[in-house]
């Protein structure tokens, strides 16, 4: 992989506490340093990982693409807008950024802050070349004891992974599990779209780590270790929460989509191995998917069928579904339209695709 060495200067400012206009910044794939004699502003730090990591992404690298492209920080009570100066910087345009005095380590900082969690959670699939700048896109929350962090219907835009503490998922008064450092939180509501389907609240106090959706989409779309580790979290978590509501599940066969989204439906069909068909009232007409022993072998919505239909019955919000186990003898012999899990990665990839549009 290139080296990545890039030096911004400060166009504009607007009531930044801590920055001037003319004052540079440079970044690395290894290192970050603010202006000689400036404190390190957390937000601009976390503004640069992320542009560092979608520097990484690209394969070749040209920084000449960038040369003078007006960048924006996040804010806080005031604003920069940096450009980036030069397409590689020397060790003098380093020097003019403050030094090693002012050189924000950040493969070092981070790992010595999350190494056990790094070991222990989906991050131990990265690359250690992306490592750092991946850690970069997370931020920290403290949770004290009974702090909601996830409530179930309502929206939920972040990936969480325990750092320290435990956290209690719950729907209905009913506990689903009881996640401890490493373990991941809020994957069921990304997969939704954006409705939480459970409660998550801190069990005593907690420390984790968030990172937006859409941030933890790109990565879930360009590494396939990391789609493979969702899947086993998925699978796994799906054995343990799915145990706990097996039985109100098996004795109530319909609901409301807004309470729980196609995504979990299928999912947990797939994991308790249904044979059947679901029938899905929604707002472009009656949806239909059977499965056998939890594999989807036909589905159909208004034109569409099968892949494209899945996909459309995906990203439906409202809606009604009922279930009818037994399958005619014909359907019992009938072929696989595709290996389930990618079918739901790859309709939920779309999903997301299409909210961005």
């Amino acid at each position: 992989m290139r080296n990545i060495s890039v030096i911004f200067t400060i166009g504009k400012e607007n009531n930044c506490p801590l920055y001037r206009v003319d004052e540079r910044l440079f970044l690395s794939d290894k290192t970050l340093s603010c202006p000689k004699g400036k404190e390190m502003c957390l937000i601009l730090v976390r503004d640069l990982t992320e542009l560092l990591f979608k520097f990484l992404q690209e394969q070749p690298f040209d920084v000449k693409r960038y040369a003078g492209k007006v960048f924006n920080c996040s804010g806080c009570t005031g604003l920069i807008k940096f450009t980036l100066l030069q397409p590689e910087a020397t060790t003098d345009g380093r020097d003019d950024c403050g030094g090693a005095d002012a050189v924000a380590r950040i493969h070092s900082s981070l790992l010595k802050a999350y190494g056990n969690v790094v070991n222990r959670s989906l991050l131990q699939v990265l690359p250690p070349d992306q490592l750092e700048s991946v850690l970069g896109l997370f931020q920290e929350i403290e949770l004290s004891e009974g702090t909601t962090l996830i409530r179930k219907g309502e929206k939920n835009h972040n990936l969480y992974i325990v750092v320290e503490g435990e956290l209690l998922v719950e729907s209905g008064g009913v506990q689903l599990a009881l996640l401890g450092q490493g373990e991941i939180c809020g994957e069921m509501s990304y997969l939704g779209a954006d409705v939480a389907v459970s409660t998550v609240k801190a069990k005593k106090k907690a420390r984790v780590l968030a990172i937006a959706g859409d941030l933890f989409g790109s990565l879930l779309g360009s590494n396939g270790e990391i789609q493979s580790f969702m899947a086993q979290l998925l699978a796994g978590r799906l054995r343990q929460t799915n145990a706990a509501r097996a039985r109100d599940f098996e004795s109530c066969m319909s609901g409301r989509i807004d309470e729980i989204v196609p995504a979990e439906l299928f999912q947990i069909f797939h994991m308790h191995q249904k044979t059947g068909v679901l029938v899905l009232d929604l707002p472009d007409g009656r949806a239909k998917v059977s499965f056998r022993e939890g594999c989807i072998i036909n589905a159909g919505y208004g034109e569409m069928v099968n892949e494209e239909a899945i996909f459309k019955i995906l990203a439906e919000k409202k809606g009604f579904y009922r279930f009818t186990t037994g399958l005619t003898p014909k359907e019992m012999k009938a072929a696989e339209i595709g290996d389930f899990m990618m079918l739901l990665m790859e309709g939920v990839k779309r999903v997301d695709e299409g909210q961005e549009r």
